[in-house]
């Protein structure tokens, strides 16, 4: 009947509840689902259960980031790539001798 197996990152429609919720965690210890929905509730379902559930596969929705309460800045962008001049450089590793603040 419902999905079989939950993934991070995924989204799922619960057809009984009429809402759509992203899969946050995975608690293999506790054999626990941990959700979040789009008004930002978080919820957690039994892995045993999982099957039984009246769930559907579903596409993210547009405003995903909406339970985050994420502004448009502060959203990650893929094609902000960070890259200094040389990754390997040594010389970014080393500590300045001088303290530039206060020593009290």
């Amino acid at each position: 009947m419902g999905v079989q197996s939950p993934s991070i990152g995924a989204w799922y429609f619960d057809r009984e509840d009429q809402q759509v919720f992203e899969v946050v965690a995975l608690d293999d210890e506790q054999g626990t689902i941990e959700v979040q929905y789009l008004d930002g509730a978080i919820g957690e379902f039994d892995r045993e259960a999982w099957p039984q559930m009246p769930l559907v596969s579903a596409a993210a929705p547009e405003d995903s980031d909406a339970a985050y309460e994420l502004s448009q800045e502060d959203r990650w962008r893929d094609d902000d790539a960070m890259s200094p001049d040389n990754w390997n450089n040594p010389l970014h590793t080393i500590e300045p001798d001088i303290f530039p603040g206060y020593d009290e």
